[in-house]
């Protein structure tokens, strides 16, 4: 019987995404001329747009350029799964050097649902990448009205692991600057704002499989401290966030648009560790019912089959990343917790799928028995 080859380490890979004029091609440009960048392929929309000023060393052929830096740069042929396909096939025939990641570059307010959907439910691509997070630009200048112009605009925001906010050098008024950063945290609580000369490795590796390995940034990346109030020490298992968090009701000098007040962020916890199977019911549940409406879920889910550590689950609209075992808790906290940011979605029909599926009185009932305790 013959050896199977080694299935070859999957492919870190970065979504770079951000709205239009918010400097991408400068932060690409300085990224690829980073040492911690070096053996990266760049994919881009057009060449064109993206004003390369490296010198390149050569075309090597149609459609890839390789850059001073060592990096490649391949525009984005036809469709997404084509162009990364091929780029594999000379992978493994040895007609492009190995790289150690793969950098995709959007085009202005591109959705980034449709390009993780393909890198997390394509079987084969799935396996040769793994997908390091999402990177998401915005203008302090015009990010404000580019946020009141365009839904996607709030939907890249949300998507992001990294935010990284730019031009902030030339944003004369230091008040909406503050304001906007505001309004990005609500959106995406917990998010790292980065500003654009940020070191690399800061910027690009924000993936699950680095939040695994990284406790204390898991704690930060969930952000649930900052849904919970202060309800830790007595907590029935209800849902919080109800009578603070709700992203957009905060009283700013601009009018807050409707955009913003259909969007919340809040907190399911669980006491009781829970079995897989019910979990994946639940999303399949909510998914089916409510994904429209879902932007984004982040959680750990103590799971009924394994104390030892609890499942990290990442979904970004409908689309659920390949959950991660982890080894051991990163706290003390022991409890199953889900963070959720849904648009025109109340949270309490959310709360009761949640206590359906976990066998338990539904929030408004634990809330009674809660005040008369």
């Amino acid at each position: 019987m013959s050896e199977q080859p080694a299935r070859p380490e999957p492919i870190p890979l970065t979504l770079l995404t951000g709205f239009l004029g918010a400097g991408k091609t400068t932060l690409l440009n300085r990224l690829l001329k980073d040492p911690a960048l070096a053996d990266t392929v760049v994919l881009v929309n057009e060449f064109g747009e993206i004003g390369l000023d490296h010198l390149f060393v050569e075309g090597i052929e149609d459609g890839m350029i390789l850059l001073a830096s060592g990096c490649l740069c391949c525009t984005i042929r036809d469709d997404l799964i084509v162009t990364l396909e091929d780029l594999l096939r000379r992978l493994d025939n040895g007609r492009v050097a190995p790289f150690r990641r793969l950098v995709i570059e959007t085009t202005g307010l591109a959705d980034p649902a449709p390009v993780l959907n393909v890198l997390i439910n394509h079987p084969y691509l799935a396996m040769r990448f793994k997908l390091d997070g999402v990177v998401t630009l915005v203008d302090a200048v015009n990010g404000m009205a580019t946020l009141d112009a365009h839904p996607e605009a709030l939907r890249q925001v949300v998507a992001a692991d990294r935010l990284v906010l730019t031009k902030t050098d030339i944003a004369t008024d230091a008040e909406a600057v503050a304001t906007l950063r505001k309004r990005l945290g609500d959106f995406n609580p917990g998010i790292a704002i980065l500003s654009p000369d940020a070191a690399a490795e800061a910027i690009v590796g924000a993936g699950l499989y680095d939040l695994a390995a990284r406790p204390d940034e898991l704690r930060r990346w969930l952000a649930a401290e900052a849904l919970d109030g202060h309800d830790h020490h007595h907590d029935h298992g209800h849902v919080h966030g109800d009578h603070h968090h709700h992203a957009g009701h905060s009283h700013h000098h601009h009018d807050v648009n409707r955009h913003d007040a259909s969007i919340r962020a809040f907190t399911l916890t669980a006491e009781t560790p829970i079995r897989e199977a019910t979990f994946d019911l639940f999303w399949t549940l909510l998914r089916s019912t409510h994904g429209a409406k879902l932007l984004r879920l982040k959680g750990l889910v103590a799971l009924a089959e394994h104390p030892e550590g609890p499942l990290l689950v990442h979904a970004v609209q409908q689309i659920l990343h390949p959950p991660v075992l982890l080894p051991t808790w990163p706290d003390a906290d022991r409890r199953s917790r889900l963070v959720l940011i849904v648009k025109d979605l109340e949270e309490e029909t959310v709360a009761r799928l949640w206590s359906a599926f976990l066998g338990r009185p539904s929030p408004a009932q634990a809330q009674a028995h809660h005040h008369h305790a």
